[in-house]
């Protein structure tokens, strides 16, 4: 297994466990939230795959150029379910992995991510590959902490 394998492998591993836990909130559940300054699970799960399509174009660009003139398609669709989510966003997530498979290896180290005025930091692209997946379960762990406030079932994802 190589550098890009292993980059592949953790996208594809957090999305599977991400989606495990999506499709076990109820649809009526979808609108809770735990105080009013927080996300509801549908907003989560929204953020989450909007903020990989636009991941993409950050790492395309080298940095917050690659947001420039960006036709945003999450700006406009409305959330229905989760089934329509992940529907919607599947040609965007393969172009994502497609595009990964493309990085040489050396550009991990040597490629260089500028967030400085967005974010307030520069990253290797190598770094900001594993930032990535970490920051999608990060929040799919909040939504894991959601259902046990809730009340509801949560899925085992610890296969």
């Amino acid at each position: 297994m190589n550098a890009t394998d292993v980059i592949l492998f953790n996208f594809e591993e957090v999305r599977r466990r991400s989606i495990i836990v999506w499709r076990a909130i109820p649809a009526d559940k979808l609108s809770w939230k735990p105080d009013e300054g927080a996300l509801t699970c549908a907003e989560m799960i929204r953020h989450i795959l909007q903020a990989d399509f636009l991941y993409h174009h950050v790492l395309i660009g080298r940095g917050e150029k690659g947001l420039a003139n960006l036709i945003n398609p999450f700006a406009t669709k409305e959330f229905i379910s989760v089934e329509d989510e992940l529907e919607f966003v599947q040609p965007f997530r393969e172009q994502f992995l497609k595009y990964i498979k493309t990085i040489h290896i050396n550009d991990y180290a040597n490629i260089e991510i500028d967030l400085f005025e967005a974010g307030g930091f520069i990253r290797t692209l190598g770094d900001m590959l594993l930032r990535i997946p970490y920051h999608e379960a990060v929040h799919t762990g909040q939504l894991l902490d959601y259902m046990r406030t809730m009340g509801i079932n949560r899925p085992k994802i610890w296969d």
